[in-house]
């Protein structure tokens, strides 16, 4: 077993990265309850039904250099 208290916070955030990207290459495996899945399936309809929201990054980052000058 690992002691991660004995590790720097470098090698802690190293062993974090090791585990989110194991996790990632098998998504499926990574089980939802279904309370998260009806969330996904609602999330889905209402992007069916209205589309895309939001604001494009590239307006956020323009409207934050025009605060900063």
């Amino acid at each position: 077993m690992i002691d991660i208290q004995s590790l720097s916070p470098a090698q802690r955030l190293e062993l974090i990265e090791l585990l989110w990207d194991s996790l990632a290459s098998t998504p499926e495996a990574i089980p939802f309850t279904e309370a998260q899945r009806a969330e996904l399936d609602r999330r889905l309809d209402e992007l069916d039904r209205d589309g895309p929201s939001g604001v494009p990054a590239e307006s956020v980052l323009s409207g934050l250099d025009r605060l900063r000058t």
